[in-house]
């Protein structure tokens, strides 16, 4: 059984490997090591997150993801978490989320029986949790959408002001032949807003 930690924060201004420290110390507490790490600041509401696959990819029957919360797997939209816990489900991963205390269990090699149980029940509190991550995300977003049109109506709301730095950096690390890989460990920039700023030119 290996063990696979995933990190993600949702802006570059964030820190992804923020509870890094949490989850070393829960797996240590389990007997776990030789965690591979994969980190990634991109939004959990989208499925577009390189790291993420990157890890199912090279992911086993038996291993094991590591998270924080569930929310930091998936903030996901009802079909898009399908299609994630299908794919997991196929390849046999099994989920372990710090604030899921039933999934502890699924770190040891318990009997046939008893990793049945725990299996359904973790696969029913993953959907669970799951679903208030994404209620939690479009009520943020709600709430957000007021704020923003009262500041309008106020005349208070000047949007999101441009990184100009970041923008210039981005656009000469391009210039260079750089690789979206190599740029995000230069600068820290989400794949979405190279993306987005190479298509701005």
């Amino acid at each position: 059984m290996r063990v696979f930690g995933y990190l993600r924060a949702s802006t570059t201004e964030q820190d992804g490997t923020r509870a890094k420290a949490s989850l070393e110390e829960f797996a240590k507490d389990k007997g776990l090591t030789n965690i591979a790490w994969f980190v990634e600041n991109e939004s959990g509401a989208s499925l577009q997150r390189p790291e993420l696959f990157r890890l199912l990819d090279v992911a086993q029957s038996g291993d094991v993801l590591l998270i924080e919360q569930v929310d930091r797997l998936s903030r996901l939209s009802s079909s898009d978490w399908d299609k994630l816990r299908a794919i997991m489900s196929e390849k046999g991963i099994k989920v372990v989320a710090l604030d899921l205390p039933t999934s502890h269990i699924m770190t040891n090699q318990g009997d046939e029986f008893t990793t049945r149980m725990f299996t359904a029940i973790n696969s029913m509190m993953l959907d669970m949790l799951a679903a208030v991550a994404r209620k939690d995300y479009d009520d943020r977003r709600r709430r957000q959408g007021q704020g923003i049109e009262k500041a309008k109506q106020e005349g208070k709301f000047k949007g999101r002001q441009p990184d100009t730095d970041l923008r210039d950096k981005v656009l000469t690390l391009l210039g260079k032949g750089m690789t979206y890989t190599e740029i995000q460990k230069v600068t820290g920039a989400a794949r979405s807003t190279i993306s987005r700023i190479k298509n701005a030119g």
